[in-house]
């Protein structure tokens, strides 16, 4: 089951190795729920996705794609947040330079001028 939710990088701990192998790091963002109150929400990252969180800075708004994991050990319960993807929401909001999406941009008409008559308007509708 995967989930999704934005918000705002809070704080980025360093990569831990727990016993010979095996990499573990955390990150804190402040959620965009609405509520009145503050939601922190600490997720988990391991393995090759600790780098995930590498080319973000606190402060910075994103999307975080996560699953829930959860576990017993000694008649405990822990739930895990566990992190698979991050997207900077301003990257994602910003067409790349010189692409396709700033080039159809500009073929729509200014204020006061008539668009341009499609010459091979073939739809039925």
């Amino acid at each position: 089951m995967s989930f999704e939710i934005t918000g705002t990088l809070v704080k980025k701990y360093e990569v831990e190795t727990k016993g010979e192998s095996f990499r573990v790091r955390d990150f804190v963002i402040k959620a965009n729920d609405g509520g009145q109150y503050d939601n922190f929400v600490k997720f988990q990252t391991t393995q090759d996705r600790t780098a995930i969180i590498d080319d973000f800075n606190e402060g910075d708004e994103i999307k975080v794609h996560f699953d829930l994991r959860g576990r017993q050990w000694q008649e405990k319960y822990f739930t895990n947040l566990n992190a698979w993807r991050v997207e900077s929401l301003s990257k994602a909001a910003t067409p790349p330079a010189g692409g396709a999406a700033e080039e159809s941009f500009n073929d729509f008409p200014t204020a006061g001028e008539e668009p341009a008559a499609e010459a091979s308007d073939d739809l039925p509708f």
